[in-house]
């Protein structure tokens, strides 16, 4: 049995739609510019288009599986994951194109916390007393 809570639903659509928007808008649809200009950074600008868009859809796939609810613990980690590395990499490769420069790792933080909290401390799992 889980622990769902209305509080718990809420923020993982709040979550859901953080990877929704930087994927679909930001970078799929490419209303943010900038995001080609990071990937060109980090990947080089050889196919910028093309692994910029596939990570829009990745950060859309990961959404819907956030709203899936399924293995939302494997789901948690991944997040934490791909967040601290993604945000890493950014801050030393890329920083200066992040729209809060290198003070965008507090926001990652931030970000992450929201993530552990919610899913290991607001979604605990409940035992069954025997």
């Amino acid at each position: 049995m889980t622990g769902k809570t209305k509080t718990n639903k809420a923020i993982n659509f709040i979550i859901a739609s953080v990877w929704i928007i930087n994927g679909l808008i930001c970078k799929v649809l490419n209303f943010v510019p900038r995001h080609e200009r990071i990937v060109a950074r980090i990947l080089g600008s050889g196919h910028t288009v093309f692994f910029t868009k596939a990570i829009g859809i990745s950060e859309i796939l990961m959404a819907i599986w956030i709203l899936s609810g399924v293995k939302s613990r494997i789901n948690a980690v991944a997040q934490i994951v791909i967040i601290a590395t993604m945000n890493t990499i950014e801050f030393f490769r890329a920083a200066d194109l992040l729209l809060w420069g290198k003070a965008n790792s507090i926001f990652a933080f931030i970000f992450i916390l929201l993530i552990y909290c919610n899913e290991f401390i607001l979604n605990r799992k409940l035992v069954p007393q025997t």
